[in-house]
């Protein structure tokens, strides 16, 4: 079935989306469909490609980190991230998120990005 939710295991940090808790280290638990998954990949991608865009960027000095928009794409990716992972996640990865406060601006605000 297209729409069956299976249990992933993801590790935000490297971007990897395991389906087995025994092959990598990760973080969250989520159950999503096969669409939901690809989306999230899809982000994962996404932030790949903007790190090495700020590989070459950290190489011109005179470009400040809070003027850079590679930067803040990298933020808002994160953010899309950790907003699947809260809609996907189990109890404990809800509970993770919420403390770090991720996604009610707390965080952000610490960071400037608001």
């Amino acid at each position: 079935m297209a729409g069956e939710k299976k249990t992933y295991y993801v590790h935000v940090g490297n971007g990897e989306i395991l389906t087995t808790s025994q092959d990598s280290p990760w973080n969250y638990r989520i159950f999503a469909t096969d669409e939901e998954i690809t989306r999230l990949r899809e982000i994962f991608e996404s932030n790949y490609s903007v790190e090495w865009q700020n590989f070459f960027r950290s190489h011109a000095p005179y470009v400040q980190y809070h003027y850079d928009r590679e930067n803040d794409a990298y933020d808002r990716n994160l953010r899309k991230i950790y907003e699947m992972i809260y809609q996907l996640g189990d109890d404990e990865a809800k509970n993770h998120i919420e403390q770090i406060g991720i996604l009610d601006g707390s965080y952000w605000e610490e960071k400037g990005d608001l």
